[in-house]
């Protein structure tokens, strides 16, 4: 995945915001599996983090293309 405009970041942002409101949700509520509420948190864990890094890189590229015309 790599963010190419302006509108992927916005788009990739609000996927963010709602991997991060599940996550926080599965955490605080109750498990019927343990083991497999472990793994997704894990798997949304990976994702979320995945997110944030092409948005960071996203906005290093586009700050860089400011300041360099």
């Amino acid at each position: 995945m790599s963010i190419q405009n302006q509108r992927e970041l916005e788009v990739t942002q609000g996927k963010l915001r709602l991997l991060e409101e599940r996550y926080a949700t599965l955490k605080l509520g109750p498990a019927d599996n343990p083991h497999v509420r472990e793994l997704t948190l894990r798997s949304l864990k990976r994702m979320i983090n995945q997110m944030k890094e092409e948005i960071v890189r996203f906005e290093a590229r586009a700050g860089i293309a400011v300041q360099n015309p």
